[in-house]
Order: C-alpha cells, then sequence, then structure tokens
C-alpha cells in the first residue's frame, strides 16, 4: 500500500544514515532469532525489527546496509512483510525509491498479526473440519473421528468468535477489557460459588451423597 498520501501521514524527510545502536542491534538480533519460532525466517524478523524502530522510513539499501545483509535477502523479506500486511509503502516526492515502514500504533500491528494468523491458519482448518464431518462415516472408528473433529470445530468456532468480538472493540475499549485481567475470573469463580458450581458446591454434593 502506497502511503505517500495517506492523510494523517507524517512528511518523509531525507534519511540519516542508517546505524543501529547496540541497543537497537541486541532488538533486532532478539527478533531474529524469535522469527523461527513464530513461523517466519531469521532475515524477514530482522527487517521487521528494524523497521519498527526506525524514526523515518526506510528504503533497501539502508536496510542492507544496516544489518548486513544482500539486497535480494532484503527484497524477499520485505515481500514477505507486505504479504502479511505488516509494513507499509511510502514515497517521497522526486525519489524513485521506495521507502518502508511500520505502522506507527502497535494495537494496528497486534490486530494485524493476528487477523493474518487467522487467514493462514485458523480458517483453513476449519473449512478440512468441516468437509471432513461431511463425509460419510463407513463405520464406527470413522463416527468417532468425526465425533472428535465435531468436538474440535466446536471449540475453535468459539474462540474464532470471541476473537471477532474483540475485532470490532477500539483500542481503549481492548486495552480496558485486558487490564481486568484477574478480576474477570475471579468474578467468575465468584458467580460459580453463587451457583454452587465452584469447588465448594461440589464438596458440599459430594458430601450429601456420601
Amino acid at each position: 500500500m502506497d502511503m505517500a498520501s495517506a492523510p494523517g501521514s507524517p512528511a518523509i524527510a531525507p534519511s540519516l544514515p542508517c546505524r543501529l545502536s547496540p541497543l537497537a542491534q541486541a532488538f533486532v538480533l532478539h527478533f531474529g532469532e524469535m522469527g523461527s519460532r513464530w513461523g517466519i525466517n531469521r532475515t524477514v524478523g530482522q527487517i521487521y525489527a528494524m523497521l519498527f524502530l526506525a524514526e523515518v522510513p526506510r528504503h533497501a539499501e539502508e536496510i542492507s546496509e544496516a544489518l548486513s545483509l544482500s539486497r535480494g535477502s532484503v527484497s524477499m523479506g520485505l515481500k514477505e512483510l507486505a504479504s502479511w500486511n505488516l509494513v507499509q509503502l511510502r514515497h517521497l516526492p522526486g525519489d524513485r525509491r521506495d521507502y518502508y515502514e511500520t505502522p506507527r500504533d502497535v494495537w494496528s500491528i497486534f490486530r494485524t498479526l493476528v487477523e493474518e494468523r487467522k487467514k493462514r491458519e485458523i480458517d483453513p482448518t476449519l473449512t478440512t473440519l468441516r468437509s471432513l464431518m461431511m463425509e460419510p462415516a463407513t463405520d464406527a472408528a470413522d463416527r468417532f473421528a468425526q465425533d472428535r473433529m465435531a468436538a474440535m470445530h466446536e471449540q475453535i468456532e468459539l474462540l474464532t468468535d470471541w476473537y471477532a468480538e474483540m475485532q470490532r472493540l477500539d483500542n481503549e475499549r481492548l486495552l480496558q477489557l485486558l487490564r481486568l485481567g484477574s478480576r474477570v475470573v475471579k468474578a467468575l469463580e465468584f458467580k460459580d460459588r453463587m451457583l454452587g458450581r465452584g469447588k465448594s458446591g461440589l464438596a458440599e454434593r459430594d458430601d450429601g451423597q456420601s
């Protein structure tokens, strides 16, 4: 997405030489190491981390020089990040080079990452489960397998429905919800005790039956 004329976007000033401080280098290296655990290439993780810390958008040559990576690796890494909608393309008037930056809003980055993972991992799984559940069960083993698939499908759909509700919230409301933290759990435990469904309620019923 070309953000050169996006409303509210700051103008791109000529960039200063891109040199990473020791602190920034540590952050970039950590993201590279963590990349493989998150299912992305180490180079992609380093490029993203560098752009996340950058005060101004950077072009491929600057990224290549700062991270000591080949232009080919940087180009492929930027394409991968663009496919995840995690970088934005910008242009400087009179400069034919492409500049890249990450969204400034951390919540926007988080929402984008979760949405992309859902599309790539969760949605195909739900589609496969639905398809297999529609297949005729020829024996008891198939019927048992479909019952297990149905249980998995139900749980995943419950989570995706919850996710859809969270996506509708604005950032401030979502932050308020997350800050509730353990208070939500305590409220649910209190409700269970009131309804006799907590541990104490179970114990009382057990005593009454013995």
